[in-house]
């Protein structure tokens, strides 16, 4: 059945752009679904790529449309250590060179060869291992490691070095690498000498730095999981296809849990200091 969506936002909007926001496809693809003639609005083909939706009208993509986009290949990697994400300098082995049908686990439709392009979305260094997305879907890309991505990294570290709470205070809040102050991190132990980061962002081997500012050296980093997706039981060196239910829930994650004690606003309540004529109450943070 072809997808269709009614545009309900009150200012008119182009239709590239909305299918961007709207996590379907990249504003690119969306052009090029144009140019071949398989966006429609109202049963009318879509022939200028600035077209603009309005409100009340009603968005289709043809079933070739929708098979195109579904038909971006991305997997999950249990990369070693050794393997480098991306580009490899002379005598290094790319990520995408361990994606063989022996590999494989589960079933693909299509094994990569030396013409797909698979972006590794959030690198994992070279001295790392752990779980490694790569795709060739732009929505997915800008969805993981877009500069609005609010995703979260968690990762196992083993570390030398004495850990105190002075240093664990400091790995959640109040570090800055390349004169940037780090967004805050939730930091705390997983065992002896290992350390559980989960964090919001990716800057350049950035948990090592963050380790080596407060004396301590990292001998060991595992990813487990970005936003929902887990490494689980995934074999070193195996890799797997991203499940269509993982590709949404990083798309359009699910809210955060709304934290223990807080109740749940009425319908039409609105929040306290506005009910006080913006006046905070005392003591209110």
């Amino acid at each position: 059945m072809a997808w269709t969506r009614r545009y309900d936002e009150p200012e008119p909007q182009r239709v590239n752009r909305w299918l961007a926001q709207s996590g379907v496809c990249s504003r690119r693809e969306a052009e090029a679904l144009i140019a071949e003639g398989l966006v429609s609005i109202d049963g009318q083909t879509v022939a200028d790529p600035g077209r603009k939706i309005e409100r009340g009208q009603t968005l289709t993509l043809a079933d070739r449309a929708e098979a195109r986009l579904q038909g971006a290949l991305s997997v999950v990697l249990h990369k070693p250590v050794s393997i480098v994400s991306a580009q490899p300098e002379p005598g290094q082995v790319p990520a995408v060179r361990l994606l063989t049908a022996e590999a494989l686990v589960g079933e693909s439709p299509v094994i990569p060869d030396a013409d797909t392009r698979l972006a590794p979305l959030g690198r994992l260094d070279m001295d790392s291992r752990g779980l490694l997305i790569l795709s060739e879907d732009g929505v997915l890309a800008k969805a993981v490691i877009g500069p609005d991505s609010q995703l979260e990294k968690e990762y196992l570290v083993r570390v030398a070095g004495e850990i105190t709470e002075r240093k664990l205070g400091l790995l959640r809040h109040g570090l800055s690498l390349d004169g940037r102050q780090l967004r805050p991190a939730r930091v705390g132990l997983a065992g002896e000498q290992r350390l559980r980061f989960v964090l919001k962002e990716g800057r350049n081997r950035q948990i090592r730095r963050m380790c080596e500012l407060v004396d301590l050296k990292v001998v060991d980093l595992l990813r487990i999981r970005i936003g929902s997706v887990k490494l689980g039981d995934l074999p070193q060196g195996r890799w797997r296809l991203l499940t269509a239910a993982e590709r949404e829930a990083l798309i359009h994650p699910p809210p955060p849990p709304r934290p223990a004690g807080r109740p749940a606003r009425r319908a039409g309540q609105g929040d306290e200091s506005a009910q006080n004529g913006g006046r905070t109450r005392p003591g209110a943070r």
